[in-house]
């Protein structure tokens, strides 16, 4: 049996294997990076443009040394939505640059005092569930956007004095084109093979387009519009504006993007048979993915990250370059300035995003389970069962805490709520008093 040829990741790659490389990991980036501007309501130009550009300066910093694509984040998702129905989009942007401004002093925390203390601060068994109500949080948007919730108004009866109850039911087209859409994603992602096992996500959009035009959900002449746009058009930039008690809001976000980061470099390292965290140094990676998410916010862009799915490409591939990488960067940027592709996106209809989203979100909260069982988390110790129990019943309880004019909820609250409690179980730990702790 011939084992697929490793392209390691210094490695040079001919041009006609460059360009169909390059435009898979796109690919695989596209249809999940797209949708976190769709959620906040800005156009994709700006976000295919900031990744790209965020991905060379990772492969700048990173000394070419670590091959990451870095995508746009899920993590704010929650808190930014917040921000966003309070103050606005810009608000949230100062908290983007806030959030990268902190992420890089981090990193400088971690290149002299190492990384064994956000485990203190955060372990796995509190890291998990904060990751998870990332995704559980919006679960109850999916539905809402693909527009397949029934609606029910009342309106006041001025003769009898009483509210007369309407209900709306969903529109048939609407529910089809999101099941259709659904379909395709969850079984693309079980069934699809070789490079269609790669872009799943994309493939469904493209299906539930394509049946949303069909059953009448989108006509044919805002696609026409869309088309006639000037093919070169500038993205949409955007100056953040800055709040405390909105960068309160998404400050906790950081130690979930780090551990976050710090699981794909792990990962990414297991790939190519390489220790990432030493070399280049999980100091400098960490720094060019917060560099980069600072730089998206001063620009009108959402957060990036390292990408599981360009991990995933990596993995079936064997192809590690980062020319192949930055290959794909570049025709990011390039995308950005097409016109009718921009264009084409902001089309997109509801029921073909909440049946995206219905999978995505579903996932997310997923990835926070895999934590904890990557992490061989013991659940028979008393500290492990407490610490995921409080912060799932916190995060889902819609409690609130108000310091001030701020108000803390959700998986912002539940990620402070088990960042306390594990300090003070590694407090007790020290003091000898907890009653499930490694006799030495």
């Amino acid at each position: 049996m011939n084992e697929r040829k490793i392209i390691q990741v210094e490695d040079k790659v001919p041009f006609k294997l460059l360009a169909p490389l390059s435009i898979q990991h796109m690919f695989a980036m596209f249809g999940a990076s797209v949708l976190v501007p769709f959620i906040f309501g800005i156009s994709p130009a700006i976000v295919l443009l900031t990744n790209g550009i965020g991905t060379l300066l990772f492969i700048l910093i990173t000394k070419g040394k670590a091959p990451a694509y870095l995508g746009s984040s899920f993590a704010f998702l929650a808190p930014a939505g917040i921000v966003i129905a309070k103050w606005g989009y810009s608000y949230a942007l100062g908290g983007f640059v806030i959030v990268g401004l902190c992420g890089c002093i981090l990193s400088f925390i971690i290149y002299k005092f190492g990384t064994k203390w956000i485990d203190i601060v955060l372990p796995p068994a509190a890291m998990g569930p904060v990751v998870a109500l990332i995704g559980l949080e919006l679960a109850g948007t999916a539905a809402s956007n693909a527009g397949i919730l029934s609606s029910t108004s009342y309106t006041l009866d001025q003769a009898s004095g009483l509210y007369e109850q309407t209900v709306t039911p969903v529109a048939m087209n609407n529910l089809i084109v999101f099941l259709i859409t659904l379909g395709v994603a969850v079984f693309g992602n079980v069934l699809f093979k070789k490079f269609l096992a790669v872009i799943p996500i994309l493939i469904a959009i493209i299906a539930g387009y394509i049946s949303a035009v069909i059953f009448n959900v989108i006509d044919f002449g805002t696609i026409q519009d869309a088309l006639a746009t000037p093919f070169i058009s500038l993205p949409n930039f955007q100056l953040p504006h800055f709040n405390g008690e909105a960068i309160l809001i998404l400050l906790p976000v950081i130690l979930v993007i780090a551990s976050e980061h710090i699981g794909h470099q792990v990962v990414t390292s297991k790939i190519i048979g390489r220790d990432l965290l030493k070399d280049p140094g999980l100091h400098r990676s960490l720094f060019a993915d917060n560099f980069s998410t600072m730089l998206s916010g001063l620009v009108g862009s959402v957060p990036t990250t390292t990408y599981g799915e360009n991990i995933g490409v990596m993995a079936m591939t064997k192809v590690y370059s980062v020319r192949v990488i930055g290959g794909a960067a570049v025709l990011s940027i390039l995308c950005s300035f097409i016109g009718p592709m921009s264009a084409l996106i902001n089309t997109i209809p509801g029921p073909v995003i909440g049946g995206i989203s219905f999978l995505l979100y579903g996932m997310i909260g997923t990835s926070g389970i895999r934590i904890m069982v990557d992490a061989g988390v013991d659940y028979g110790k008393s500290r492990n069962l407490t610490l995921t129990s409080v912060v799932f019943v916190t995060g889902l309880s819609g409690a609130a805490l108000t310091l001030g004019n701020v108000e803390l909820k959700g998986m912002v609250l539940a990620c402070i709520v088990g960042m306390l409690l594990s300090l003070l179980f590694y407090i007790f730990d020290r003091l000898k008093l907890t009653n499930d702790r490694e006799e030495a």
